[in-house]
């Protein structure tokens, strides 16, 4: 019974953005959701899409759950060109990386707009305030984005930004995709130690990012937010970037912030996210060198799973009216007519996308958090990312057997750890800290 409330609580996140309207304004959302995701099969010439798998285990429909019964499949390469030739370079893999940005671009995450407004970031407030036994300056932030060009659409990034108050020099940063949690959203469980003093201790700081203040988490927001804003309010091109690309965005007009502070050490910041926001920290630092360290919590399909598995969450899930704004509209054509196997690129592509920088991927224990998000297929996605490490005579993954829940594979460039909780990256916060240390010297 407590795994299946697991899997229900999780499944239920889909709709947290909307968590907070009316029962009127959600049925509204819900219904230009789907107004605008039929919008985009039409734009594609497709009539219906294959329906995805339950995450619920005891549905007819559920989502495999059984090693044994996954498929064969085949992965694109990774260090061999479009035209066959082998990767054998660090120059060679720039060239690389390039092609399969392109793939992700207009197959999968969509692209940047050649042109997106710039950001003016202004200090709310800035207070002095005390975290556990540690002094802090904790500072308010908007990040307000210039409309001149369309004035109907306002955006602005709201963010907090929490440093040491008594440190002598600029500190290295985590910066967190957060969620709403004024609107109840997401509480994490309780700690003996709170991550933040965590942080603390190590004369860190850390800032909470809302991604949903500038783009919605929902189908009906894609004609408002950052996408709607450079879109002028119209419907998006095949290959606009959707969600899951803006809030990554967002994260980089954060790091600008970051580089104009005097108190934050901008070249060791680090990002982190969990389950939707794992999948946009990982978006993150593939596109965005800057960020020196990723904390990748449970992001499966669509992040750092292979997709190719047919194990827990499908790619007919992410295509669904529920999950297609995170994605450019093309990618909905891999839930029909075509199939995950015609994809030319899948999650080693993009975790390989941040190398050498270094990647901890975090998952719960499958028995608490349930299947959905296919820890052994973000593992194996670590495993053939590793070759891209190794071009730069780097370790990726240490070892390519699966681990048992609690064993930490750190030795390498991509550390690995299955905490003994549920959907949540709390457990693996000390584990992350003893990771990124060396990197924050």
């Amino acid at each position: 019974m407590k795994h299946l409330f697991v899997i229900l609580v999780f499944l239920s996140c889909v709709n947290q953005s909307v968590a907070q309207f009316s029962q009127q304004e959600r049925d509204s959302i819900y219904r230009l959701s789907a107004h605008d995701h039929q919008l985009m099969l039409k734009g594609l010439g497709i009539d219906s899409l294959r329906p995805g798998p339950s995450g619920n285990p005891n549905d007819p429909n559920a989502a495999n759950s059984d090693e044994s019964k996954v498929a064969d499949y085949s992965l694109p390469e990774l260090l061999v060109f479009k035209d066959g030739s082998k990767v054998t370079s660090v120059s060679e893999w720039e060239k690389r990386r390039q092609e399969i940005k392109e793939d992700f671009d207009t197959e999968v995450y969509g692209r940047f707009p050649e042109s997106i407004p710039a950001v003016n970031w202004q200090v709310v407030s800035r207070k002095d305030s005390v975290i556990g036994e540690y002094p802090v300056q904790v500072e308010e932030l908007l990040g307000v984005v210039d409309n001149a060009a369309y004035p109907e659409i306002e955006v602005k990034i709201q963010m907090t930004l929490t440093l040491p108050k008594n440190s002598t020099k600029p500190v290295p940063v985590i910066l967190k995709f957060d969620w709403n949690f004024s609107a109840g959203f997401f509480p994490e469980p309780e700690q003996e130690i709170p991550w933040q003093e965590q942080l603390l201790a190590q004369n860190w700081g850390y800032a909470s990012l809302i991604p949903t203040s500038y783009q919605a988490d929902n189908g009906a927001g894609l004609r408002q937010g950052i996408i709607g804003l450079v879109n002028k309010g119209e419907p998006r091109k095949l290959d606009d970037w959707g969600a899951l690309k803006a809030w990554a965005w967002g994260a980089g007009r954060a790091l600008d912030y970051f580089e104009n502070h005097s108190k934050v050490n901008a070249k060791k910041v680090a990002i982190e996210g969990l389950s939707r926001y794992g999948k946009a920290a990982m978006l993150t630092m593939a596109y965005d060198d800057r960020f020196a360290v990723g904390f990748i919590g449970s992001a499966g399909a669509g992040g750092t799973k292979i997709l190719r598995r047919n194990f827990g969450e499908q790619v007919e899930n992410l295509v669904s009216s529920s999950e297609y704004h995170w994605f450019a509209p093309n990618f909905i054509k891999y839930g029909g007519p075509l199939e995950t196997k015609d994809l030319p690129v899948d999650a080693h592509h993009l975790i390989a996308l941040a190398a050498p920088r270094p990647v901890f991927i975090s998952s719960g224990d499958p028995k608490v958090e349930g299947n959905w998000i296919d820890a052994r297929g973000m593992f194996l996605a670590g495993v053939h990312a590793s070759p891209a490490y190794e071009i730069y005579d780097k370790k990726g993954l240490s070892k390519t057997e699966f681990p048992q829940v609690g064993e930490f594979l750190s030795e390498g460039k991509i550390a690995f750890r299955i905490h003994e909780g549920g959907h949540t990256v709390v457990p693996n916060w000390p584990y992350f800290i003893e990771f990124a240390k060396p990197y924050f010297k």
